[in-house]
């Protein structure tokens, strides 16, 4: 890799990364091209990217951003996750893989808001529910008084038609 070529892959790092709302950090030791292509199959379906780069470029890249406290993380075979959508969902995904294929993805740590996590914050992240979860959890509880009102009036009205009938 030449010099403009790297360039080139810290530029797209750190414009990744600007619109980025969570970065997680994680080893890929052991992984196959097949279960990295499915890592980023699943991503890219929740609107994430995983990128496998150089460490000292990503170093490079994360410096001057607000992802730079995780540089010590960028040791070793790592991969980034990143997203500009649902950050909950990268966390989901990501420890989904990592139980998934038994070590050989293994979480290290990541950025989320304006909080530095090890693997366990990560984890507790991935536990948490989704913005469209909580969506749909709000929806149920508010049409659930409408369903029981409506149940009443029909039980009601059926009994009251059953007296007429008798």
């Amino acid at each position: 890799m030449n010099r403009a070529e790297k360039q080139t892959e810290i530029d797209t790092l750190k414009s990744g990364l600007d619109k980025s709302e969570i970065l997680i950090v994680t080893h890929n030791t052991g992984m196959t091209v097949a279960q990295v292509t499915e890592l980023r199959k699943g991503l890219r379906a929740q609107g994430a990217r995983y990128k496998v780069t150089k460490n000292t470029l990503a170093k490079i890249a994360v410096k001057g951003t607000k992802y730079e406290s995780v540089s010590d993380l960028l040791t070793g075979p790592t991969g980034l996750s990143t997203t500009n959508e649902e950050p909950l969902v990268v966390a989901k995904t990501v420890h989904e893989y990592a139980k998934k294929f038994n070590g050989k993805l293994v979480i290290l740590g990541g950025y989320f808001g304006d909080m530095k996590l090890d693997a366990a914050g990560v984890e507790r992240l991935a536990k948490l529910p989704t913005l469209n979860e909580i969506r749909g959890t709000l929806v149920g509880l508010i049409q659930a008084p409408a369903a029981q009102l409506a149940r009443l009036a029909q039980a009601y009205a059926t009994k009251g038609s059953e007296d007429q009938a008798a």
